[in-house]
């Protein structure tokens, strides 16, 4: 699953304008609902709301992952804002927040939240993502931003993959047993 396919174009605001955590919620959460993949938004809000109140989601050097499992999503999906002047969060490094991500994903076992939360988690640990995601003048240029880095990620595995299968000893399919007693 890539960051860059559940994050649809109208979920994305660039220009941000939010006073305060509970607002910035409410705005995440209407981005979300324009992506068509919540099917009862106040209590997706409601569960946004009960999830942020069990510890913040401002995880630091001013981003916030807000997110929400529920039977109201329909399938997993991602609604980001950028907040020029940054907003307080009550982060964890207690500074303001201007990169939000918030998560949809429905109430199911696979625990899709998680898978989406790591790689996105991944992806912002590299300043010049971010920088560039906070720097996106269009919304095709944030979403370019998302596709280069996981474009880059997914390159890096492939180089991972082979280096692997090259170190690996060669095999001709046969197995040598060997009984000792």
């Amino acid at each position: 699953m890539k960051i860059r396919d559940l994050l649809a174009a109208e979920s994305i605001e660039l220009n941000g304008k939010v006073t305060g955590k509970k607002e910035t919620l409410d705005a995440m959460v209407d981005l979300m609902a324009k992506s068509g993949k919540i099917n009862d938004v106040e209590v997706y809000r409601k569960g946004v709301y009960a999830r942020e109140e069990e510890s913040t989601t401002g995880i630091g050097e001013g981003i916030a992952i807000p997110h929400c499992k529920s039977d109201s999503v329909s399938r997993p999906g991602l609604a980001a804002m950028v907040v020029p002047e940054g907003v307080d969060f009550d982060s964890l490094d207690g500074e303001k927040v201007n990169l939000i991500f918030l998560i949809a994903a429905p109430n199911t076992k696979e625990n899709v939240h998680l898978d989406v939360l790591s790689k996105l988690s991944v992806l912002l640990m590299d300043e010049d993502f971010t920088a560039n995601l906070r720097n996106a003048k269009t919304i095709d240029e944030f979403l370019h931003v998302i596709d280069a880095a996981e474009a880059e990620k997914d390159a890096e595995e492939e180089k991972k993959e082979e280096e692997k299968k090259a170190e690996a000893p060669a095999s001709n399919g046969k197995l040598i047993l060997a009984v000792t007693g």
